[in-house]
Order: C-alpha cells, then sequence, then structure tokens
C-alpha cells in the first residue's frame, strides 16, 4: 500500500456497490455464453496521463472472481504513454470479461483526476505554491478522488466537515469574524480555523482574531498579493480558491500563497483513455 491508496474497506466498498449496479440479479448474461477457458488481457493507455485507481481496478477483478490475477506495470502516480501496457490480467474468460468495464471506468475516472492534478502542478513553476482540491467530489467517491489528487501531486483539503472549522460566506451573514473564531477555538480547540474572505477588510478582520488560514476567495491576482503582504509576520497559512484555471494558475501562484485550491481537478476533470485488449491465443495451461 502507498499514500496513493485509499483505505482498503473504501475500495471494497465502491466496487461493492459499482458490481451490483453494473452486473444486477441475473449476472453477466452476455460473459456466460462465452467458450470456457483462460485468456490474458492487457490494461493499456490510449493517451498520456497519469495513473490512479490501481487498487480499485485490482479488487473489481478480486470481487468477480479470485483466480484472476493482474500484474501491474506501473504505479499510481506514474506517467502514462499512449500505447503503454499498464497490467496484464490473466484468468476465466468470462471472469475477465465480467470486470472489464467497472475496472476501467474506475481507472480513467481516478487516472483523469491524477492527471489533471499533475497538469496544474505542472503549471505552477515550481513556485511553492500547493494545488489542493475541495469537497467538490463525486458523493461516495470521495476518499478515492483525494487518492487520485496525491497520486497526481496535489494535497488534500479537508476531507469533510468535522476536520477543521471553515467560515465561508453564509456563515458569515449570520456571524462576524471575530466572534466566529472565537466559538471555534472555544468550542474546538484542538481544530484548525479557517475564513474565507473575498475582500481585504475581511484579511484584516481575520489576522486580527488570529484565524489559522484564510481562503482568498475570487480575488484577483493583484487583489491576492496584496493579502500576502498584509499577512506577512502573521502565523497564517495563505490558500486562493475561486475559477482558477490553467491558463491563470501560475499568476496566482506567483503571488506568494501557500495553497492553490480547484474545484475542477475532482468534479470536472476529463477521463484518461483507457482500455483492456484481450490476446487472440488463449493461454496455453488452459488449451484443450
Amino acid at each position: 500500500m502507498t499514500s496513493f491508496d485509499p483505505p482498503v474497506e473504501e475500495v471494497r466498498a465502491a466496487v461493492k456497490l459499482a458490481l451490483a449496479e453494473d452486473v444486477g440479479p441475473l449476472g453477466d448474461l452476455t460473459s456466460s455464453l462465452v467458450p470456457p477457458g483462460g485468456i490474458t488481457a492487457e490494461i493499456t493507455a490510449r493517451d498520456a496521463g497519469r495513473l490512479a485507481g490501481r487498487a480499485c481496478a485490482t479488487e473489481v477483478f478480486r470481487q468477480v472472481d479470485p483466480t484472476v490475477t493482474v500484474a501491474w506495470q506501473a504505479a499510481d502516480g506514474d506517467p502514462a504513454a499512449p500505447g503503454q501496457t499498464l497490467a496484464v490480467v490473466a484468468g476465466p474468460r468470462a471472469s475477465v470479461l465480467t470486470a472489464e468495464r467497472t475496472a476501467l471506468n474506475f481507472l480513467s475516472h481516478l487516472s483523469g483526476i491524477a492527471t489533471e492534478v499533475s497538469r496544474y502542478v505542472a503549471a505552477t513553476g515550481g513556485s511553492g505554491a500547493r494545488i489542493r482540491d475541495t469537497r467538490k467530489t463525486t458523493p461516495g467517491l470521495r476518499v478515492l478522488e483525494k487518492a487520485a489528487v496525491r497520486a497526481g501531486g496535489g494535497e488534500n483539503h479537508r476531507m469533510g466537515l468535522s476536520e477543521w472549522v471553515m467560515f465561508k460566506d453564509n456563515h458569515l451573514a449570520g456571524v462576524s469574524i471575530a466572534d466566529g473564531v472565537t466559538a471555534a477555538r472555544n468550542s474546538w480547540p484542538d481544530r484548525a480555523v479557517y475564513v474565507e474572505c473575498d475582500r481585504i477588510e475581511q484579511v484584516e478582520e481575520a489576522l486580527a482574531a488570529g484565524a489559522d488560514a484564510l481562503l482568498l476567495d475570487n480575488m484577483t491576482a493583484d487583489e491576492v498579493q496584496m493579502c500576502v503582504a498584509r499577512a506577512a509576520g502573521h502565523d497564517c497559512l495563505l490558500e486562493v480558491s475561486g475559477g482558477i484555471t490553467l491558463e491563470t494558475v501560475a499568476e496566482y501562484a506567483a503571488t506568494g500563497v501557500d495553497f492553490i485550491s480547484v474545484g475542477r481537478i475532482t468534479n470536472s476533470a476529463p477521463v484518461l483513455d483507457i482500455g483492456l485488449d484481450v490476446n487472440d491465443a488463449p493461454r496455453a495451461s488452459e488449451e484443450g
């Protein structure tokens, strides 16, 4: 297990639901009609990208048929080139074909996220600003998608609402920044306190209140630069978010912020095209 792998119980649960959805109560009708015997197949990248989701793909084959073997030739986080063989799968023909689509769905989706993250990381130009995800994830797949973010070279924002305190604009409609930070310290002294700011006046208030981190939301790069200067000397992390694209991320990274959070790396990342190709010849051990 690597730092890119989600917890095994999360993998098993997600795969179980996915197979129940795909296979259904009667099983794979088509694969039940194919000739018996064993086959080998190659999982291959069709496009260039970054691999993620090996644990999920392996678990799909395991749950369909524990006799299927998956020999990986690349690890999560590795770059993948078009035509590159990522893994070799061997096992009963019907089992491999039943598992194929669900395994590829996980691989393509999670590798797509890792690939998109890697593009953002590269675009920061080594500035020191780290790319983070958000809570804009597919319901039920957050843990898997956040693992894919790590495989792409990014970092994870909070996993859920109980991890730390974050006062966003809708919270601040009902409580002042100072009162909110004080209440958080009193109620959850061991939790970090973030404050979302969309103007310099809020930055001033949050710094004075002693917030641990500021989320600079929907600001221009020039405005962010002003906030960075204002926060100098404060023990406070700075994170920028809101509409940041591959074309603008370098400009924001150059401002000196600690983090750049991007929702689209999980909720809008295009899948990486990955396929499974069955070798024509049957395995010798299954012939006859």
